[in-house]
């Protein structure tokens, strides 16, 4: 065991080689997800006359419960078994995806298909996460997670993109999920033969920064879901954040494409507006992930929470192409200062030995936005109309920034016992 540990080390520099491949990795999950961002409502609409906005963000509504339930049994089982073999499954489970969006003949084949990218999503994106914040240690876990949200997200803003100009060339159907088969292949070949599985990683941080910690090692899987749900004060703060920042990234994906159509933006203008916030969201993160490093938590998330409602609010209250832009952009950046923050917020207060658990958890909430999202952007579009499906949702997201406001304490190098007795405590 001295052996193997005294080859381990922490920290980006020290495992550059496999940190880079992980984000290259995780650059092709992402971009499954962006095969469907600007085209998939126009297809639900176009090919099978589905008129109601509620039956069009069913793929939504699965692909988030199924994300969400997957992300929980991820974090389980890297903890349990590994991490690697998670990411493997997850590019598995991807494999059916594309071939089922070019050639489905009904919207209940897309909605299977949905059901199978939201199961892959929860696995491999998880395993991915968690494998970075075992590589990067407990200094650079900000920086890590800007790297790894990046690339996810860049990734589905370049094949939205990539999809919309294929759509409007050559048709929605079957050409513009080629590029899924691509992904599918190259992400589970570099899974299976050149990752490294890194469980190994968190165990030597739990030994060399036991000192450090302030969080008990040993509680059980439930004690660990209350804590990361409600129990915490800091974890459960993080957990309803995530959920509210995707909501309103379900209600984007579904209803603005809707709404950019109903005000007579092109196939192209489309695939450009959904491809400026993730593409925002994915570079921003960039700078974000590793600014918590030393400015701290709460204060990016608050500050993005509300500067993603702001964008939502323009956008519901406007018409015009550059208005939009300029909405999506607001979002793009609000969330790239909550996303990777979040997550390291979660490495700050998880101890090593059920930190994945409490990922997979945090995710599980986070990701339930989609469905959550769904559901109340469908019914209120479908009852006042798009406009004020939005507006809703802008609404939610300020009232999530205030909630972090009041309630989080700050994570980054906690040293005073008296502050994580207080977030223990306090409801």
């Amino acid at each position: 065991m001295t052996k193997m540990t005294s080859k381990i080390r922490l920290g980006l520099r020290e495992n550059w080689a496999q940190f880079s491949l992980l984000v290259l990795v995780n650059a092709f999950v992402g971009a499954m997800v962006g095969l469907e961002r600007s085209i998939l409502p126009e297809i639900g609409e176009e090919e099978f006359g589905i008129a109601a906005r509620t039956a069009i963000l069913s793929f939504i509504m699965v692909f988030g419960i199924t994300k969400a339930l997957a992300n929980y049994f991820a974090g389980r089982l890297s903890d349990r078994w590994s991490r690697k073999s998670v990411l493997i499954a997850g590019w598995i489970v991807a494999l059916p995806v594309p071939f089922l969006l070019m050639w489905a003949p009904s919207w209940g084949w897309i909605i299977f298909a949905n059901v199978l990218l939201g199961a892959s999503q929860g696995l491999s994106w998880s395993a991915a996460v968690i494998m970075k914040i075992d590589l990067a240690g407990p200094k650079q876990r900000g920086l890590a997670m800007g790297f790894n949200e990046f690339a996810g997200y860049f990734a589905v803003a370049a094949a939205a993109l990539a999809t919309g100009w294929i759509a409007a060339r050559y048709g929605l159907r079957p050409e513009p999920f080629y590029l899924g088969v691509a992904f599918v292949a190259v992400g589970l070949v570099l899974s299976i033969f050149v990752v490294r599985d890194t469980s190994a990683h968190a165990r030597l941080e739990a030994d060399e920064h036991s000192q450090e910690l302030d969080q008990r090692a040993d509680l059980s899987q439930g004690q660990v879901f209350a804590r990361t749900s409600w129990g915490h004060r800091d974890l459960s703060s993080v957990s309803q954040a995530g959920l509210i920042n995707n909501l309103n990234d379900g209600m984007a994906w579904g209803l603005f494409p809707l709404f950019f159509a109903s005000a007579n933006m092109s196939l192209s203008q489309i695939g450009w507006l959904a491809a400026i916030y993730p593409a925002l969201w994915g570079i921003g993160q960039l700078v974000t992930g590793g600014l918590s490093d030393r400015i701290g938590r709460k204060r990016l998330i608050v500050a993005g929470m509300w500067l993603q409602a702001v964008g939502i609010a323009i956008t519901a209250s406007s018409s015009q192409f550059w208005w939009f832009a300029t909405g999506a952009a607001l979002m793009g950046i609000g969330t790239a200062m909550v996303y990777p923050t979040l997550l390291a917020t979660i490495g700050d207060v998880a101890h090593p030995s059920w930190r994945a658990s409490a990922v997979g958890i945090y995710r599980l909430w986070r990701d339930s936005g989609y469905a959550v999202g769904a559901i109340i952007a469908g019914v209120v579009a479908d009852a006042l109309g798009l406009r004020w499906a939005i507006w809703v949702i802008a609404v939610l997201t300020a009232i999530s920034g205030l909630i972090v406001a009041v309630r989080m304490t700050e994570t980054l190098r906690r040293s005073d016992p008296d502050r994580q007795l207080q977030a223990e405590s306090t409801p």
